[in-house]
């Protein structure tokens, strides 16, 4: 039955690929990439073998290669896995060879992707295995889908694929992000949807890398719409100091109606209607000032720059330049038990006294542990901070531990420093430590013990360094479930302290206007009553993250300096302040029975766990973000 599948493929392929009418030859691209994987590739659509796979050192090699690209992409995964509802989907990151770097799947799932060929170190090149989702996006340069049958090889056509590449501020293939689904019932048409999410998560990848890559350029965002500047659709152009263009993404080059050719090296004002000098004088640190901006054809854009402003040479200064400020520490604490829980952590930390930091995610724990490390006598030596959640499994060990040069199969011939001896002299942060394998907490238990590394292939080498942990999971529930070690908890667990979420902070107020001053950098923003009112209102379920997300989204798109109840989005207006145990939004309609139904269940689990949500998402079975949608929409949020 298998061998008759293949064959009546191999004949579809062999019939399209030489320009015969048939099934999936509505698709150019299609047909190109079958001829290639025939006439270039020489493959055998009927063969069945595994991927070739990188060895462990190479992928360590690769992926330290596109280290910051992971880190930028690792919450756009997750939170693009989240939007598609998770289940049935593999979402996936690779190199432009199109080797898996990262991939995020349901735990339960792993094993069908696994079987698909979808590992971490597979080479889905097209000349490897042919027509898929990842290898034919990097030979066409496009976002597109591969569909079932539309894949060369008859051992991938149960995969259907939707893929996006992300050029690199120069115009080059830097990587693609893809969407894998194993579900047989998946049709053509229902990857329309998932095609746009996978596209729109690729160019906030794309413009995010831009940003950080040309951070000590001056760096001009602009757009036809001013509401536009700021998001992932904006022109991004980087200059030097001579105002010579040096990059810009394909979204500048369409703006501009030019190619990248044309803009490399020419000076800013060829394409705008302003000197460079005047250009620059309205560049702030923040970029957040948004202003009307006209192209040499006529046409206006809005702009923002950010950068130092310089004083025009033939003007007078607009302004009385602004006294410089002593550094401001990175973390809001007056909060009165916070601010306690800090002085004893600091006090602790400086006996060696390892720290345990538990709270919900984006409650601001790595910054909270970095506060304490600058107040401490190591505030001159290493900050080390280590995800153990987004460190894929097999590579956790090599990232933790390094390796000697030589020690195994394609490992770099000067070996690799692990991130504890990186941080030797100074502090490590193990965030999200509860998600540590097991087999990773009995080497670090007796690193924690010896004073001593032993890299993969090496010696022992001493190593002196402070241990702060993080988690947003219950340990001693974890330990109880036998998933996390005793000894290992007490070892780490010198001093516990319990983090509060934002709705729980005294200082909440403090504290919206510290991250407002933060994201305006140095610019005068004000908050309008109103404003304050229903920011101060929402029950931020996504903590300091998503309130420092959602100021910088204002300030950037705040006209003169004023944000106004208007510009916050909607969500923001159906806030009702609590007037019992629940707070409810207000609702046009009477809530239908199955809504009423869940809504009171929700209650029931809530108050049962006494509102520990990690406890109510694990008792319910569900993820902590569908919690806080399901709260969210039935408006429940705690008093207080």
């Amino acid at each position: 039955m298998q061998s008759n599948h293949l064959s009546r493929h191999a004949q579809q392929v062999h019939t399209i690929a030489h320009g015969e009418a048939g099934e999936g030859g509505s698709d150019p691209a299609i047909a190109r990439s079958w001829l290639r994987c025939l006439e270039e590739h020489h493959l055998d659509p009927t063969l069945i073998e595994a991927p070739v796979v990188l060895e462990h050192g190479r992928l360590l090699e690769s992926r330290e290669r596109l280290r910051q690209v992971l880190k930028i992409a690792d919450s756009e995964m997750n939170s693009l896995h989240q939007q598609l509802s998770g289940a049935g989907h593999a979402v996936l990151l690779t190199d432009a060879r199109g080797v898996i770097l990262n991939c995020v799947s349901a735990p339960t799932e792993r094993r069908i992707f696994e079987r698909a060929g979808l590992w971490l170190g597979a080479d889905w090149s097209e000349a490897r295995e042919g027509t898929n989702g990842i290898g034919t996006c990097l030979v066409e340069r496009q976002a597109l889908t591969i569909h079932q049958h539309e894949h060369f090889r008859g051992r991938h056509t149960g995969l259907t694929c939707s893929a996006s590449p992300v050029f690199d501020p120069h115009g080059d293939l830097l990587a693609v992000l893809d969407v894998s689904s194993a579900r047989p019932d998946v049709s053509r048409q229902s990857q329309f949807h998932t095609m746009a999410l996978v596209n729109l998560s690729a160019k906030m990848i794309e413009s995010c890398y831009f940003l950080r890559h040309f951070e000590q350029q001056w760096l001009l965002r602009f757009h036809l719409h001013a509401e536009s500047v700021g998001l992932f659709s904006e022109g991004l152009l980087a200059f030097e100091a001579d105002g010579r263009i040096c990059a810009a993404n394909q979204s500048a080059l369409n703006l501009l109606g030019t190619v990248r050719g044309g803009v490399l090296g020419k000076p800013v004002e060829r394409f705008f209607a302003c000197s460079h000098d005047e250009l620059f004088s309205r560049a702030v640190p923040g970029g957040s000032t948004v202003w009307p901006l006209h192209t040499r054809d006529g046409r206006q854009v809005f702009a923002s720059l950010r950068g130092q402003a310089r004083t025009p040479v033939w003007s007078v200064p607009l302004g009385h330049p602004r006294p410089s400020r002593e550094a401001e520490p990175g973390i809001c604490l007056l909060d009165p038990a916070l601010q306690n829980d800090f002085r004893r952590c600091v006090r602790v930390f400086e006996r060696d006294v390892p720290l345990l930091l538990r709270g919900e995610t984006g409650c601001g724990k790595e910054a909270f542990a970095q506060a304490v490390h600058q107040a401490s006598q190591r505030c001159g030596k290493p900050f080390v901070a280590v995800n153990c959640a987004s460190i894929p499994e097999s590579l956790i060990e090599s990232e933790l531990f390094g390796y000697r040069g030589g020690s195994f199969t394609g490992a770099r011939k000067e070996g690799m420093r692990g991130k504890l001896l990186q941080a030797d002299g100074g502090t490590l942060l193990l965030d999200e430590i509860g998600d540590m394998p097991l087999a990773l907490q009995t080497r670090l238990l007796r690193v924690l013990e010896e004073r001593q590394v032993v890299p993969i292939g090496g010696e022992p080498q001493a190593v002196d360094v402070r241990i702060v942990s993080a988690t947003h999971r219950d340990l001693l529930e974890r330990v109880a479930q036998g998933t996390f070690r005793e000894d290992l908890y007490y070892r780490l667990n010198g001093l516990e302290v319990a983090l509060p979420a934002v709705r729980e902070r005294s200082d909440k107020g403090q504290l919206l206007d510290f991250l407002l001053h933060q994201e305006a950098q140095g610019q005068p923003v004000q908050l309008e009553p109103d404003a304050r009112h229903a920011l101060l209102q929402f029950p931020w379920p996504g903590n300091v993250r998503q309130m420092r997300n959602t100021l910088r989204t204002l300030v950037a798109l705040c006209d003169n300096g004023r944000i106004e109840s208007a510009d916050l989005p909607t969500i923001f207006h159906n806030t009702a302040p609590p007037s019992s145990a629940t707070t409810a939004y207000p609702d046009r309609n009477p809530s239908p029975p199955l809504q009423d139904a869940e809504r009171q269940a929700l209650l029931t689990v809530l108050e049962a766990n006494r509102w520990h949500l990690t406890r109510v998402a694990e008792h319910l079975g569900i993820s902590r973000n569908t919690l806080y949608r399901k709260l969210r929409k039935h408006g429940i949020a705690r008093a207080g």
